[in-house]
């Protein structure tokens, strides 16, 4: 018997367990496909385990879809800190969360002692190529040699047609491969984002946001995650967006990204080089689930 809590932000979802009450699972990767299916388990583009950490208020660990465990999601981390703190196991409204990309801090705004909007310190983008990683060839004149605006080839499947792009590779302790396109059509993120992903340019796989350009200051991206396919939003992945836009020359360092599951702020502060998300946590229900 597993006692769980389902959760979005900005419509990107995870069934998430709370570690505090009761034991780790066994076997979390084999369990995330489960739980996750949408027809025969709860349904989500995953599993978050809310743990006790040595080194902050909590720790998340996060397994996509398919059961690889993944470093951060930006949107699961707003709902552990909502968890947290509506929970009880942290009252302040200042936390910091323990990932697999580092530990975060992490500010809440309480509306009728609930958390409704948490702004996360997602710390300094990482742009060296060997560290995102990615075999892109950056550049000298882009910040830690950056790979921006690198031609990227893919091979249609059935024809074996090269469609080339510029991809920009950037990690916010996940690594995302990000794609200006002038509209976004579903052929970009189900036919060519596994592709992508799987790339021999990325070889711990890759998210690939495909982006519109609204005007500097606004964008509308869709995301093929690694592990989970078209997920709702990407909160690691809109701060991909907004380092590529400012990188390329598009967008300016505060921006609103428009996502299927709604909006997210995004700053890349100048001053200390952090990249700042501000966006929504939702607590949908919770339940128990024993297996057959």
């Amino acid at each position: 018997m597993l006692q769980f809590t389902k959760m979005h932000g900005a419509g990107n979802d995870y069934v998430y367990i709370d570690c505090f009450s009761q034991p780790v699972p066994d076997d979390p990767a084999v369990l995330a496909p489960i739980l996750s299916d949408r027809h025969k388990g709860i349904g989500g583009d995953g599993i978050v385990l809310i743990c006790p950490s040595d080194r902050a208020d909590a720790r998340m660990r996060m397994f996509n879809a398919d059961g690889s465990e993944a470093e951060m999601c930006g949107n699961a981390i707003r709902c552990v800190a909502k968890y947290v703190h509506d929970h009880g196991i942290c009252s302040q409204t200042e936390m910091s969360i323990e990932t697999g990309a580092g530990v975060l801090q992490l500010q809440l705004t309480i509306e009728d002692g609930k958390t409704r909007i948490v702004r996360v310190d997602m710390g300094e983008p990482i742009l060296r190529p060997d560290a995102v990683p990615t075999t892109l060839l950056g550049s000298s004149e882009m910040p830690d040699g950056a790979a921006i605006e690198r031609p990227l080839t893919i091979y249609e499947t059935d024809t074996d047609q090269p469609i080339r792009f510029s991809a920009s590779a950037v990690s916010m302790g996940n690594p995302h491969c990000v794609i200006f396109v002038d509209e976004i059509t579903d052929r970009h993120v189900f036919h060519l984002g596994p592709q992508i992903e799987h790339a021999d340019e990325f070889p711990n796989r890759v998210n690939v946001e495909f982006v519109e350009l609204i005007s500097p200051t606004e964008l509308r991206m869709r995301v093929w995650e690694r592990g989970s396919g078209e997920t709702l939003a990407c909160g690691t992945g809109a701060c991909a967006v907004a380092i590529a836009g400012v990188l390329s020359g598009r967008s300016e360092r505060r921006v609103t990204i428009h996502l299927l599951g709604g909006d997210l702020e995004i700053e890349w502060n100048e001053t200390d080089n952090h990249v700042y998300k501000t966006g929504p946590a939702e607590e949908l229900y919770s339940g128990v689930w024993e297996p057959n």
